[in-house]
């Protein structure tokens, strides 16, 4: 039986549909072509005037894994309970930051984003992580793993092993943990703490293992791109928040040597020292590169005033960051020498010179930024602000005489160093599908995601074209997952359950001797534990893999 979606404004920009009105057919869970007239219309929706676009896709939101749990265990008096709605089973608990996985999925359906992508697993807690996505409904999932920080990488680079061998641990890397990408975080930052070294710049050496940031990119970076796989390297820069930074970031975007490369965050990579309080707005050269760079894309993490908690891998920067806990309390810790996690509470207050102008920096580079195929709306979920504001960010972002008057709410110092009211910019809706659905399917690599084309996966959402964008994008009318109607006026109607999304390029099963004797020495599991097999994750029935296609 065919659904028909009648009459709505598509806002599709990988086909280039600017608000054009057309009739979306579905069949199975897949857009089809107008069917002839022999096949019957089963179910028809009247969404004349309606805005229509494909499901948003979140490219870098913290939803999965041990720091996430840490966070909901670390912060119980943000946790409400409420009463379940007569017409679904909706979750009883409510986090301000950090949702439980069934929430997740129904807030972020809510909405009208139909996936999300864990973007920090460490390949030792990959089995966690899954389990927990595979309790997320509603919403299709994948993760990146994290490498660069690990011992056993960086002993590879300490040895000066053959990129071939590099490429071969990257993607055994890939396959065992079942990601569709590659992050590194703080490359050899991390690591460096461990032997108390408290910062690492781009070209500085690790002290242990003698090699840099430099190396760790390169060597990462390449075998992303040898290996085929869609997803360019996803990096957390070194020097996060630190005054100054900047100059490392524009750095590293030539790290790669102009293979492609992913900068997450980048607002809190993006801080000068100009001024007397030696903390300024370096947004303006940070978009000028970006413009410049086309091999470079990256996601903002904008900040909005309020409680969250800050949740992340760099365990060097959440030492420093704890000091400025609100409230007093941190989680600081390691995993088999792979990575490190830190959890820090943290508000964010409009009245806060440092945080006013991180606000207005992160809406600077928004603006200032050409290309929406390569920016994108994150607010690295929860570190700069809940996921759950993201309509709030839109509508800043697509209404200036707004943002205009949140700008003159700011700590006064800050209003001062900042250019922001000078942009007239205002962003499209057409430019809104593109970093929400078109670019961030396109750099993920998802084919029939993020767009509404024929044999597109029917992940459809339906808006009632308002003023006020916040409102707009807070509340859809419909959401379709895989063609099933599950969001009605705002409210999940009906669970379904995503797929996973995972990228397993070729490797040498050889790689797999020295790993082994490596983990029989050192580590405290075996090797075979740490692979995730494809009936782990569909195991408990709700759980599908879509493995991409490697090119």
């Amino acid at each position: 039986m065919i659904t028909l979606l009648k009459g709505g404004r598509l806002y599709d920009p990988a086909h280039n549909k600017d608000g054009v009105q057309q009739d979306i057919y579905i069949r199975d869970g897949r857009i089809i072509d107008k069917p002839d007239a022999t096949e019957k219309i089963g179910q028809a929706y009247d969404l004349t005037g309606k805005v229509v676009m494909a499901g948003a896709i979140d490219m870098h939101s913290h939803i999965g894994g041990g720091k996430v749990n840490i966070a909901r265990m670390l912060l119980p008096e943000f946790r409400t309970y409420t009463e379940p709605e007569a017409h679904i089973c909706t979750p009883h608990c409510k986090h301000h930051a950090t949702p439980t996985t069934t929430e997740t999925g129904f807030r972020y359906i809510e909405m009208g984003y139909t996936a999300a992508f864990e973007p920090a697993m460490m390949p030792i807690n990959a089995r966690q992580t899954h389990l927990e996505m595979g309790d997320t409904p509603l919403i299709d999932k994948g993760c990146y793993a994290m490498l660069g920080n690990d011992d056993y990488f960086l002993r590879l680079l300490h040895q000066k092993a053959d990129q071939k061998i590099i490429n071969d641990y990257v993607a055994w890397t890939l396959h065992a943990t079942q990601a569709i990408g590659i992050k590194v975080v703080n490359p050899g930052g991390i690591s460096a703490f461990k032997f108390n070294q408290r910062k690492l710049d781009l070209d500085e050496n690790n002290a242990h293992y003698q090699v840099s940031p430099r190396d760790i990119l390169k060597a990462l970076s390449s075998a992303v791109h040898e290996l085929g796989i869609a997803k360019p390297l996803h990096v957390h820069c070194n020097n996060l928040g630190a005054a100054g930074n900047f100059e490392t970031t524009l750095n590293t975007m030539g790290a790669s040597d102009g293979l492609p490369m992913h900068l997450t965050h980048i607002q809190f990579h993006s801080y000068g020292t100009e001024g007397d309080k030696k903390f300024s707005s370096a947004a303006a050269q940070i978009a000028e590169a970006l413009n410049k760079h086309k091999h470079i894309t990256a996601d903002v993490g904008q900040i909005l005033f309020g409680q969250t908690v800050t949740a992340s891998g760099d365990t060097m920067q959440q030492y420093l960051n704890s000091k400025l806990a609100h409230p007093k309390k941190s989680v600081l810790m390691d995993i088999e020498c792979e990575a490190g996690c830190g959890v820090v509470p943290f508000k964010y207050k409009d009245q806060n010179y440092v945080n006013a102008l991180q606000w207005a920096i992160g809406l600077e580079i928004f603006l200032s930024v050409e290309d929406p195929w390569r920016i994108f709306l994150t607010t690295d979920h929860p570190n700069g602000a809940p996921f759950v504001s993201y309509p709030h960010l839109i509508r800043l972002l697509m209404d200036k005489t707004f943002r205009n008057e949140m700008f003159d709410k700011l700590n006064l110092d800050a209003q001062a160093m900042s250019n922001l009211k000078s942009l007239e910019r205002e962003y499209t809706l057409y430019e809104i599908a593109t970093m929400t659905r078109a670019a961030a399917a396109k750099l993920i690599g998802l084919k029939d995601r993020g767009h509404l084309g024929v044999s597109a996966a029917a992940d459809i959402t339906v808006y009632t074209d308002q003023a006020d964008r916040e409102a707009m994008f807070s509340k859809p009318d419909f959401v379709f997952k895989d063609g099933k109607l599950v969001v009605k006026d705002g409210k999940v109607i009906k669970v379904t359950w995503g797929a996973t999304h995972t990228a397993k390029p070729v490797f040498d099963n050889s790689v797999e001797r020295g790993l082994r004797d490596y983990f029989e020495k050192y580590q405290t599991i075996q090797l075979d534990n740490l692979k995730i097999s494809n009936d782990e994750i569909a195991d408990n029935g709700n759980g599908r893999i879509i493995n991409q296609t490697i090119d």
